[in-house]
C-alpha cells in the first residue's frame, strides 16, 4: 500500500473513531436530560390503578413542602414514584459513557489533525527539494 492510500485509510479510521465519540456523547446527553427530567419536572401519581384524580407531586429537586421527599408515613404517594437512586443511577451511568465519548472524539480528532499535519510537512519537503534541484 502506498503512503497516500495508507494516509487516507488512517483518516477514515480516525473519522469513524470520532463518530463513535460523538455518538457516545449524544447518548450521555440523553442520560443527562433523563436525569434532569426525573429531578426537575413535576409529576402525577395514581394512588390506585385507574385513579381518576391522580395526586400532583412537586419535582424531586425543587420542592418546598417536601411532597416528593416525606413519604408514605404522611399519606403521601409521591416518594415511591420517583426515587433518588434511579436518578443517581442514570447520572452515574452517564459518567463513563461521557468519558469514553470524550476520549474517542479527542483521539479521532487528534489523529486526523496529525495526519493532515504530516501530509502538509511532506508537501513542504517536496517543495523545498524541488527548489534545491
Amino acid at each position: 500500500m502506498r503512503s497516500h492510500e495508507y494516509d487516507l485509510d488512517f483518516r477514515d479510521r480516525a473519522s469513524r473513531i470520532r463518530a463513535w465519540g460523538v455518538g457516545l456523547l449524544a447518548l450521555a446527553a440523553l442520560l443527562w436530560t433523563w436525569c434532569a427530567v426525573l429531578l426537575l419536572i413535576p409529576y402525577q401519581v395514581d394512588e390506585e390503578p385507574g385513579d381518576r384524580y391522580p395526586q400532583e407531586c412537586a419535582s424531586r429537586l425543587l420542592t418546598e413542602r417536601g411532597t416528593a421527599n416525606e413519604g408514605l408515613q404522611n399519606g403521601d404517594w409521591c416518594q415511591n414514584e420517583r426515587d433518588w437512586p434511579e436518578a443517581l443511577a442514570v447520572l452515574g451511568l452517564s459518567v463513563p459513557v461521557s468519558a469514553a465519548g470524550v476520549a474517542l472524539f479527542t483521539s479521532g480528532s487528534l489523529s486526523r489533525r496529525m495526519s493532515a499535519h504530516a501530509e502538509a510537512m511532506r508537501e513542504l519537503d517536496k517543495i523545498a527539494d524541488s527548489r534545491k534541484a
